[in-house]
């Protein structure tokens, strides 16, 4: 099995782990705003294990930046839809949604109110969760399952 292929499945599996620790980070936000619970110490490491998977997925899409046969920095990037999709759309909606994670990260850190906490968390896990789902839904790829 060649390098890319490996680098591609880890890619492609580790993303669950993404999604499993981002969803849980925002129903565990939400429960706490909306229900006005207190900032746990569990809260804090589910919050901080999904923006580490996050940036770990990042590193791994950076690997396969220089091994995938689809990516191209040339004349034909932008003309070519698959080409332009993993070449320049994927990976910047990804750095874009895990910009957000870190912001609502380091922004809930300095909050004293649990209720703003877990608010913060909500709001910035959210919207990059929705870029991340958006993002690979328009390279016409399926969320979850596998790519033919």
């Amino acid at each position: 099995m060649d390098t890319y292929v490996i680098i591609k499945q880890l890619h492609s599996g580790f993303r669950y782990i993404v999604f499993l620790l981002v969803l849980v980070a925002i129903i565990q936000s939400l429960l706490g705003w909306l229900g006005q619970k207190p900032y746990t110490e569990t809260n804090r490491k589910i919050n901080l294990f999904a923006l580490i998977s996050a940036h770990t997925q990042l590193l791994i899409g950076i690997v396969l930046l220089y091994f995938s046969p689809l990516v191209h920095f040339d004349s034909t990037t932008m003309k070519d839809n698959v080409t332009r999709y993993f070449s320049v759309e994927h990976w910047v909606g990804m750095v874009i949604a895990i910009v957000l994670i870190t912001i609502g990260h380091s922004k809930s850190k300095k909050i004293i109110l649990p209720e703003s906490k877990h608010r913060t968390i909500a709001i910035f896990y959210i919207i990059a969760f929705l870029v991340i789902v958006g993002t690979i839904m328009a390279g016409h790829l399926p969320v979850l399952g596998s790519q033919s």
